[in-house]
């Protein structure tokens, strides 16, 4: 993942106080769920220290063709009914 593809935006995104810290989470999420296995935004916050809302944000970067159109798969843990989903990312190599 080249730090090239890092554009990011949105309504009060600074370049200046949010590239790196941005930048450094999606390479950490990244490089944990690259090996393809199901993990809770809590299991990902445990091995990333980062908050699971900016790792659910981040996950959703990853779709995007500039940030690599990757797959970001999603399923229920459990019961459904309990609400807890897991992820899983199939890197795209193209």
């Amino acid at each position: 993942m080249s730090q090239l593809e890092m554009r990011f935006d949105g309504p009060v995104y600074s370049e200046e106080y949010d590239q790196k810290r941005l930048t450094g989470q999606i390479q950490r999420i990244f490089n944990l769920m690259k090996d393809r296995q199901w993990r809770t935004l809590s299991e990902i916050e445990s091995a990333t220290g980062d908050p699971q809302s900016s790792i659910s944000a981040q996950l959703r970067h990853l779709r995007k063709d500039r940030f690599g159109a990757h797959i970001i798969n999603r399923q229920p843990r459990g019961n459904r009914e309990n609400g807890l989903f897991e992820y899983q990312l199939i890197v795209n190599n193209q």
